[in-house]
């Protein structure tokens, strides 16, 4: 007769199968060649070969070469189904940083509906969603999102931050469950800091601004570079509460899609499909595994 093994032993040895890939050591891409050594191209939209280019001279430093995404226009609205690249290994808690110039749409376009992800995510059929993210709408490059989504697919949560840098205006510090669900203020040390100052013509399309996390089992901390000074802005830093915080490997992610309904907070029209190939450009993107 054949041994049985425990249920509980079971899932265990499930939950080693689904995440025994390990995380990637430090490491970081310059996209100044036509061939990243980390990341992967993928999109489920129709033209590849036109929406991505690797290597190629950014519109508006002529010495740097950067990843350069074109929404295209005939693409469904969808994440993915714009251009996207994937790291070729898992990462996990560590520092992420990468340095980026979100298209700049105001005077051609001011109500398109796009998305700029800059993020981790990989749904693991046990644990469920590792999602760590930075996102920008672009309709108002001076707005960004921060936030994670966390739990099994059909009853997902997410903590999040909506932050205003040109005016210093935090719009929401909020816990939800699912994507329509009621949203919670968070407060204490699960809302730090509780203000940020403006930075002065802070605007996420006109440069290159480095913007970075920390993840650590306990902690999350979102921050950016400040442009003039260089010091770290920090604006947010979870802690005082494990709830949110993602705890199983992930993928290392960026890409660009159009959005038909989820509008920026200070701009409740921008969901019109876009009319022309709008540029994302992607300088670096760095993980660095934590001192052990």
């Amino acid at each position: 007769m054949k041994s049985q093994i425990p249920i509980a032993i079971a899932l265990f040895l499930c939950f080693t199968a689904a995440t025994k890939e390990t995380a990637h050591q430090s490491f970081r891409e310059d996209f100044d060649s036509n061939s990243p050594k980390y990341f992967t191209y993928a999109s489920t939209g129709n033209r590849a070969d036109f929406t991505r280019a690797f290597g190629v001279r950014s519109s508006i430093e002529s010495a740097t070469k950067v990843l350069s995404f074109k929404i295209d226009p005939n693409d469904p609205a969808g994440a993915g189904r714009g251009p996207e690249i994937i790291s070729n290994d898992f990462t996990h808690y560590g520092r992420y940083s990468a340095r980026i110039k979100v298209p700049d749409v105001r005077k051609e376009q001011p109500n398109v509906g796009a998305v700029v992800g800059y993020f981790t995510y990989h749904m693991d059929s046990i644990p469920g969603l590792s999602e760590i993210d930075f996102e920008w709408l672009i309709a108002d490059p001076t707005v960004i999102y921060v936030g994670t989504w966390t739990g099994p697919q059909g009853a997902l949560k997410r903590i999040g931050r909506t932050v205003n840098l040109a005016n210093g205006m935090i719009y929401e510090t909020t816990y939800r469950e699912g994507h329509q669900g009621a949203r919670y203020p968070l407060s204490g040390f699960q809302n730090l800091p509780e203000k940020i100052k403006a930075i002065e013509g802070y605007d996420a399309s006109s440069r290159f601004y480095t913007y970075g996390f920390d993840w650590h089992p306990d902690r999350l901390r979102w921050w950016m570079l400040h442009p003039i000074s260089a010091d770290t802005v920090v604006l947010w830093d979870y802690r005082g509460s494990e709830r949110g915080i993602p705890q199983n490997k992930s993928k290392y992610r960026l890409n660009f899609w159009h959005t038909k309904d989820w509008s920026v907070v200070t701009n409740p029209n921008a969901l019109e499909k876009p009319k022309k190939p709008f540029e994302l450009e992607v300088d670096w993107m760095k993980y660095e595994e934590f001192e052990k």
